[in-house]
């Protein structure tokens, strides 16, 4: 087998004196994806960082594809899209830009962009469906379409990873399951691991391979199909919690076409 894409063994992060996070440990395939989820103040944005070498842990060992996490961090193995990553609606940059940020990265001061950067800028765009918007305004965009080339924008660091923070808050219904679709599709078309940070246990059982439920403690983890039990989620969430999945196979779901 393959060594997995993210393994966390025992790990254990603390701020200061206050334990965030105790004993955690689980893996993530490559190829996978895999949703953290758990209520704000979880552990859930500390976890992610530390997976990405941004943060220390007390104890325990993680490694991403087989590395300590902070000997990848210029490497551009990871793609990143942090919570509330909005940009100012009135800053002068438009959707070709936006995501050609990501090609300077590892340019000298003044160095221009290459004939391999921009054909990797318009690459990315087409791959989030965003290439015919190229000259529009970022801050004109929707909230999907803005999650679209931010997508794009960590695309082009060529990511065997991609690490999502809360990525569809601020989206409707609909620009959700749009978002979640596409993250499928980059998965199944380019053999993405992607891992995904989330407080909305219903919405994302819908498109994940695994849960991992978190608040400091890891209560469940596995395939959101499995049942999980109501006393893990009461210790996530803090109170009973129930969630319906319907396969488009089911007796009922068949019932009401």
């Amino acid at each position: 087998m393959s060594t997995p894409a993210i393994v966390l063994k025992n790990v254990w992060i603390r701020y200061n004196s206050n334990v965030i996070l105790e004993d955690i440990s689980f893996s993530v395939e490559k190829g996978e994806i895999l949703s953290i989820v758990g209520p704000n103040g979880s552990g859930k944005t500390s976890l992610i960082r530390a997976i990405m070498g941004l943060k220390e842990i007390w104890k325990g060992e993680i490694r991403v594809m087989g590395s300590p996490p902070v000997n990848l961090r210029k490497s551009g193995v990871i793609g990143y899209l942090p919570q509330g990553n909005m940009h100012d609606s009135g800053f002068p940059v438009n959707v070709y830009d936006t995501v050609a940020m990501a090609r300077f990265s590892g340019k000298r001061f003044l160095e221009r962009l290459d004939r391999d950067d921009r054909g990797n800028v318009r690459e990315s765009l087409e791959r989030v469906e965003m290439w015919d918007y190229r000259g529009h305004h970022f801050g004109s965009l929707s909230g999907g379409q803005k999650q679209r080339v931010l997508i794009a924008r960590a695309l082009a660091l060529r990511p065997e990873i991609l690490i999502l923070d809360e990525p569809s808050t601020g989206l409707d219904a609909v620009a959700q399951d749009s978002f979640y679709l596409l993250l499928r599709k980059l998965r199944d078309e380019q053999g993405l691991t992607i891992l995904m940070v989330s407080h909305d246990i219903g919405t994302v059982s819908n498109i994940v391979d695994r849960l991992a439920c978190i608040k400091q403690k890891i209560h469940f983890h596995g395939r959101p199909d499995e049942c999980i039990p109501s006393d893990a989620l009461a210790k996530v969430f803090g109170r009973d919690v129930y969630f319906v999945k319907h396969d488009k196979d089911c007796e009922t779901c068949r019932g009401n076409r």
